[in-house]
């Protein structure tokens, strides 16, 4: 996991706890080395029994990467044409997938800063369980040591166990904030980043928005992920709402798949730990070799970033991961596979969007990053295929509407081993009829 260091606006409240030490008869002085270094680092103010990432936040960073871009009013035209498209889509999509599409919202075209407005909660809630997991794991190194504090935080060469204790309780407190701080500044880069090259509103191919939100298009990165293709942009266009439908459809009849998502990176957060054997010994190693200087907060960001924090996975988190995994690798192949059942012999350059589109997510997606950089995860392109693979072959033994019925609970959904044997994979998770024969 590689998290940048970089500063922000909120600073933790040290005059009130200067003053709250003094009166615990602990000399104030000998918080100046932890309040410098804190600051040079920058700490939230959030506390432990709040989010550690706040929406307003979150929205404040992705505006910065948005308006460095620029974001394009959408205006009448734009609605008429992406709301022409949407209903192709879905006249398309009616007789092969299950799930009803959702009432036609009013504005089938939404600019940057709507998508960004309207999924920043679901993004909240994603995320967060991970954030908390970092931020007790690193405040757990503080407050559980059971050695004392070096001379360059506290400023004291003795102090009592009272005051070490306290002064660990200090820390464990504002490191943990920096810790939810740090996270929210690297998801809402990602955010923004997402924001100026999504095309549509449910493009992430996750369920962030609200089961009602509709289909939407972004038409300024629609014209954008046309240019250079050579492809007229009404197939592109058409192209682009299908997918948007397909996830819109599959988000709205699926309630349980954000609950899923979320419950695997629960699972990962709560296994994080930090081995401070590991640490104190490249640490000082570090120190001596001259590329940590204590004064040096600089020095200290870089080899933090390079791994000094790097958590241990367990087998808890291994199998967290591969389910997220799994997850979203099966939702991208099932859109995949449902537009191609549609649109393949419908739309004339087909074939080269979606390659092109498999191409984009695998090379530069932002969502990838996103992922690789929070969580150390990334969805192969080859897993993607499998997955769309996966789903044609269920068709053919269930049909369509046996295929969309895998969706109703999530232990249907298949494990990596259960890609290459659909067949005895549904003979595994399917209930018989006759039950007699297990009395």
């Amino acid at each position: 996991m590689s998290f940048g260091f970089l500063p922000n606006e909120g600073q933790p409240d040290f005059e009130a706890l200067l003053k709250q030490f003094s009166e615990m008869g602990i000399d104030p002085g000998a918080l100046a080395g932890a309040k410098s270094f804190l600051e040079s680092m920058g700490s939230a103010k959030t506390g432990s029994d709040q989010n550690l990432i706040t929406v307003a936040a979150l929205r404040d960073i992705a505006k910065e990467i948005i308006s460095a871009k620029g974001d394009l009013p959408v205006g009448t035209a734009d609605q008429d044409r992406l709301g022409q498209s949407i209903a192709i889509a879905n006249t398309w999509l009616d007789p092969e997938i299950l799930f009803p599409s959702a009432t036609a919202p009013t504005q089938s075209a939404w600019a940057k800063r709507e998508w960004l407005d309207e999924s920043l909660a679901g993004w909240q809630q994603l995320i967060e369980p991970l954030a908390v997991g970092m931020a007790d794991a690193l405040a757990n190194v503080i407050s559980s040591s059971s050695s004392s504090l070096p001379i360059e935080f506290t400023g004291e060469v003795n102090q009592s166990p009272e005051q070490q204790d306290a002064m660990k309780a200090m820390l464990a407190r504002l490191l943990r904030g920096f810790m939810g701080t740090l996270i929210a500044t690297h998801l809402g880069k990602g955010i923004g980043l997402l924001a100026n090259s999504i095309t549509g509103a449910n493009d992430v191919a996750i369920p962030l928005l609200k089961t009602d939100s509709g289909s939407h298009l972004i038409p300024q990165n629609v014209n954008e992920w046309a240019q250079g293709l050579g492809i007229d942009l009404e197939q592109v266009t058409i192209y682009l709402a299908l997918r948007e439908a397909a996830a819109a459809r599959l988000f709205a009849n699926t309630t349980w798949l954000n609950s899923y998502l979320r419950d695997a990176i629960i699972s990962y957060g709560k296994g994080i730990t930090i081995d401070v054997d590991s640490i104190t010994r490249q640490a000082e190693e570090a120190m001596s070799s001259g590329e940590i200087d204590i004064n040096n907060p600089e020095s200290l960001n870089l080899a933090l970033n390079a791994g000094l924090f790097t958590p241990q996975q367990t087998p808890a988190q291994e199998l967290a991961l591969t389910k997220l995994e799994m997850a979203l690798a099966l939702i991208e192949g099932w859109i995949d596979h449902v537009i191609s059942e549609v649109a393949s012999d419908r739309i004339p350059a087909f074939n080269a969007l979606i390659e092109n589109s498999r191409r984009r997510r695998a090379t530069n997606s932002p969502m990838q990053q996103l992922f690789a950089n929070l969580l150390g995860l990334e969805v192969s392109p080859r897993k993607m295929r499998e997955a769309s693979a996966f789903w044609g072959e269920v068709k053919k033994i269930r049909g369509a509407d046996g295929r969309d019925r895998c969706w109703e609970d999530p232990a249907f959904l298949p494990m990596p081993d259960d890609l290459a044997d659909v067949a005895a994979f549904l003979n595994s998770v399917t209930v018989p009829d006759d039950l007699s024969g297990l009395i």
